[in-house]
C-alpha cells in the first residue's frame, strides 16, 4: 500500500480500507478456499456447497479475491491464480498459509487494540506463549507459521553463506527444524542440531523423518535463558532476538557467541530497522511485537553490531536476506 497518494481524500480512504482486503485474504485461507479450488475450479454455487456457506455475500467475496489477483474467473467458474495456487494450497511444500492462519487468529484481533498497546506498552494478543505450548493444536499452527517464513528464507540463507566449510550447525529456537533441515539437506557433510523447548520435539521428530534427515539431525530440548547451548561451528538465530528487549537481546548474543567454536560463525537475521524500501513492512512487524510480546521489537543493525562486538566477534558482515530481512554474519577468529 506504499504507492498510495495519501495527499488526497481518496488515497487516505483507500489506505483506511486496506485492512478489509487483508481480512478477505485471511478469511479465504481460514476457509481453505484455495486448497478446495486446487485442480478443482468451481462455480459460486459449488463453492458454497463445498465450504458450507450461506451464500449471501459470496459472489462479492469471490469477485474481490479475483480483483486482488488471488482468483481467476472463466465463465462461471473460479480457479486459483498462479500465486495462490503455489503458496496458499495446504500440503504444497511452498505453503505459507500457516503464517496467515496465525495472523488471523492472533494478530488481527490484537491490532484492534493498538491504541491500548500504545497507551500502556502492554501486549494485547489473547493469551501468551505458555498458552500456545499447552495446546498442541495451537502450537501446530504456530509451527506452521514459522515454517512459512523459513520455507522462503532457507534457500536465501543457503545462498548468502557458505556452510560447506563447516561440519556442525545449531539452530537456536529452530522450532521443528525446517530451516536447519533445508541447510543440512543442501550440505551432505553437515550435521544439525535444533535447540528449542521440549514441546517442539515431537513435531521435530516427525518432520525430520518426512525429510529423510533423522540420522543427521538431533533435537536438544532446553530453555535458552537457563540451559547451556550445545557447541557448533555455525550457530543460527533467526527471528528470535526481536521477541525481546535490548538487554535480553544482548544476553542472547553473548550466550550464542559462547556456543560458536573457534573459526565458526553466528548468523543472526531479523526484520531490522534501517533506511530503505523495506522500512514500512518492518515497522509493521515491530508493532506486531508490541502487540504480542512483553518487550520485543525490531531493532537497527547497529545495535546488533554492538552486541556482537562486545561478545568477542572480530569480523562482522551485513547482507540483505530476501525482501525484508537483514543478515549479520559474525565470525570468530
Amino acid at each position: 500500500m506504499t504507492g498510495l497518494d495519501v495527499t488526497t481524500p481518496a488515497g487516505l480512504i483507500r489506505l483506511c480500507n486496506a485492512f478489509c482486503e487483508s481480512k478477505a485474504l485471511l478469511t479465504a485461507v481460514e476457509l481453505d478456499l484455495f486448497t478446495e479450488l486446487h485442480d478443482n475450479p468451481a462455480t459460486e454455487e459449488e463453492i458454497r456447497v463445498r465450504l458450507g456457506l450461506h451464500g449471501r455475500g459470496l459472489r462479492d467475496f469471490l469477485l474481490l479475491l479475483t480483483a486482488l489477483g488471488l482468483l481467476e474467473r472463466q465463465g462461471k467458474r473460479y480457479r486459483n491464480a498462479a500465486g495462490a495456487d503455489q503458496y496458499l494450497v495446504r500440503e504444497q511444500p511452498t505453503y505459507i498459509g500457516g503464517f496467515m492462519r496465525r495472523a488471523n487468529d492472533n494478530l488481527y484481533p490484537a491490532y484492534g487494540k493498538l491504541s491500548e498497546a500504545l497507551r500502556t506498552g502492554l501486549p494485547q494478543a489473547q493469551g501468551d506463549f505458555d498458552d500456545v505450548l499447552r495446546d498442541p493444536k495451537v502450537l501446530g499452527r504456530f509451527i506452521h507459521m514459522m515454517d512459512a517464513l523459513t520455507q522462503v528464507l532457507g534457500p536465501q540463507l543457503i545462498e548468502a553463506y557458505d556452510f560447506s566449510a563447516h561440519g556442525t550447525l545449531l539452530d537456536v529456537g529452530g522450532c521443528r527444524g525446517n530451516l536447519a533441515g533445508q541447510i543440512v539437506k543442501a550440505h551432505p557433510d553437515l550435521t544439525g542440531t535444533v535447540f528449542d523447548l521440549p514441546q517442539m520435539e515431537p513435531f521435530f521428530t516427525e518432520h525430520m523423518a518426512s525429510l529423510g534427515l533423522s540420522s543427521k539431525m538431533t533435537f536438544n530440548p532446553g530453555d535458552f535463558w537457563n540451559d547451556p547451548l550445545p557447541q557448533a561451528d555455525v550457530v543460527v538465530m533467526g527471528h528470535v532476538l526481536h521477541d525481546y528487549d535490548f538487554d535480553k537481546r544482548r544476553f542472547l548474543v553473548e550466550k550464542a557467541a559462547a556456543a560458536v567454536r573457534p573459526g565458526g560463525a553466528l548468523l543472526v537475521y531479523d526484520r531490522m530497522l534501517d533506511e530503505g524500501p523495506a522500512q514500512v513492512e518492518n515497522l509493521v512487524i515491530s508493532l506486531d511485537m508490541l502487540l504480542v510480546s512483553e518487550g520485543g521489537s525490531e531493532y537497527p543493525v547497529e545495535e546488533l553490531r554492538q552486541h556482537a562486538a562486545l561478545a568477542g566477534f572480530t569480523s562482522l558482515e551485513e547482507k540483505r536476506l530476501g525482501d525484508f530481512d537483514t543478515l549479520l554474519i559474525c565470525r570468530r577468529g
